[in-house]
């Protein structure tokens, strides 16, 4: 079993990662920057000032920087060893955060304790990142040996999960769905990922085209269905290997598909539904039907394709109208289904014109005349991005990008050069938190993703959420510094 002989100081800082450390503090430090730029009036103090979110910022990052130094002096075995421990300890204090913190906005995600407010789901990030790592380096657990290996690693995502859901907290929960990218990393089938995507597809074809045009179906479900042919001739190609079945699959298809042209252009009408459904199923028998005699079990990913792309076409409905209105309302005004820029699209309406406006060098530190007038609300925070787009243009928003994009590379390159298995997957659960906070924040302030309360890490405005993400980046960099030290028995 792999470990470090002892815990020095010295050889803790001579074996830091310096690249990460100095992308880490840029960051901060311009985050402050930004926060006092998008906070910013005529009237308003010192950016240093205690009384400006700027100042506030900044005792968070010196705070944070003294939380990540005495991580540092940590001897690293602690956090594989309190792993667990630490974990369910942040669960219960999820469970506990509904009953006594203050309703805010509609959600009861905040605990106060009179000089600052402190959000656990920020720091419960860490604590399931350090319970996988701890799963994953037990001995001889593989993922793919057994199923309760998968059991195990999504029980251990999916209870922070449930428990911020039942903070009305739903973009944080979201937040540790990206850990699905470490148990693909450790062996999880790609198809897993494939169907997510393919799933994402769907809802987006079935409820943005509800109209019917196409043989009396909502033209959403006749497109679904479509896809689906596509994806299980796709399958039958390339992850079985079997060509002639694909092919014959395929001309199947377009046969129907022609002859029920031919028909309608004779006024005869077709009940596209049956249909549809019916030559989709002829086509996963006759998959089937090959699979058994070719002796080819791969064939069937392709009918459990079609299966689970049927199935959630017709419970994305019921799936849609179980959210919130204002989420409903969110999502419509992302897919252009409604036009509200008075309301659920007036955030990011706001942030499109101010990014746009800032062209490609931006109009100038203080000088952004959507972020001064207050046009764009939360600009401080979740939409702090929209300033650094209207303030330093194309340029300052390229520089973000590629501060985030080296970063994330940095982290992946640390978890490739641990030598033990905690190591590497803690890293990746770094790594999975900063691509899906980037991607998400700088896809709902420019009108890609909806609206769900996503912090661009080390710049938005939050004590909770910069703590949160330097203990999570810190931890990896104790655990980096301390590898050359490690014993392999």
């Amino acid at each position: 079993m792999p470990l470090p002989r002892r815990n020095d100081a010295g050889s803790t800082f001579r074996n830091l990662d310096w690249t990460t450390v100095t992308i880490y503090l840029i960051m901060v430090f311009a985050g402050m920057v930004s926060i006092y730029a998008a906070s910013y009036d005529f009237d308003q103090a010192s950016m240093f000032s205690g009384a400006e979110f700027s100042g506030k910022q900044l005792r968070w990052i010196g705070l944070g920087t003294a939380v990540g130094l005495v991580i540092l002096l940590v001897d690293a075995r602690m956090y594989e060893t309190y792993a667990y421990p630490i974990y369910f300890v942040l669960l219960v204090l999820l469970a506990v955060t509904p009953f006594v913190a203050h309703d805010i906005k509609g959600s009861r995600s905040w605990i106060d304790l009179g000089v600052m407010s402190l959000q656990p789901a920020e720091f419960a990030k860490f604590a399931t990142a350090l319970a996988l790592a701890k799963l994953f380096s037990s001995y001889h657990f593989v993922l793919n040996a057994k199923p309760m290996n998968y059991v195990k690693a999504l029980a251990i995502i999916l209870v922070p999960v449930v428990l911020i859901l039942l903070q009305n907290e739903t973009g944080s929960a979201l937040t540790f769905l990206a850990l699905f990218f470490v148990l693909y990393r450790e062996g999880m089938s790609g198809l897993v990922l494939f169907a997510a995507l393919f799933a994402v597809v769907i809802f987006v074809v079935g409820i943005k085209f509800t109209e019917t045009a196409v043989l009396g179906m909502p033209t959403g479900q006749f497109s679904v269905v479509v896809i689906t042919m596509i994806v299980a001739v796709g399958m039958t190609a390339v992850y079985a290997r079997r060509y002639e079945v694909a092919r014959n699959l395929l001309f199947g298809f377009f046969g129907v598909g022609l002859v029920a042209y031919i028909v309608t252009l004779c006024g005869v009408d077709i009940p596209g539904t049956p249909l549809m459904l019916g030559t989709l199923g002829a086509g996963c028998v006759y998959i089937s039907i090959e699979a058994i005699k070719l002796h080819r079990p791969r064939l069937f990913a392709a009918v459990a394709a079609a299966v689970f792309g049927i199935g959630f076409l017709f419970s994305v409905g019921a799936a849609f109208d179980h959210l919130q209105p204002h989420q409903q309302m969110r999502i419509k005004v992302v897919l252009g289904m409604v036009e509200d820029l008075r309301d659920a699209g007036y955030n990011v309406n706001q942030s499109k014109i101010a990014i746009g406006s800032g062209g490609f060098f931006g109009k100038g530190f203080l000088n952004g005349t959507q972020t001064k007038l207050k046009y764009v609300p939360e600009q401080h925070t979740d939409f702090i991005f929209c300033t650094i787009g209207e303030e330093e243009g194309f340029v300052g928003a390229t520089i973000v990008t590629l501060l985030f994009l080296g970063l994330i590379l940095r982290v992946i390159k640390i978890g490739e050069r641990q030598p033990t298995t905690f190591g590497r997957v803690y890293a990746y659960c770094v790594a999975s938190y900063f691509i899906f906070h980037f991607c998400i924040n700088i896809g709902m302030v420019i009108g890609l993703c909806p609206v769900i309360g996503i912090p661009l890490p080390f710049f938005s405005y939050g004590g909770s959420s910069l703590w949160g993400f330097t203990i999570l980046l810190f931890i990896l960099l104790k655990i980096d510094a301390s590898r050359k030290s490690v014993m392999v028995y």
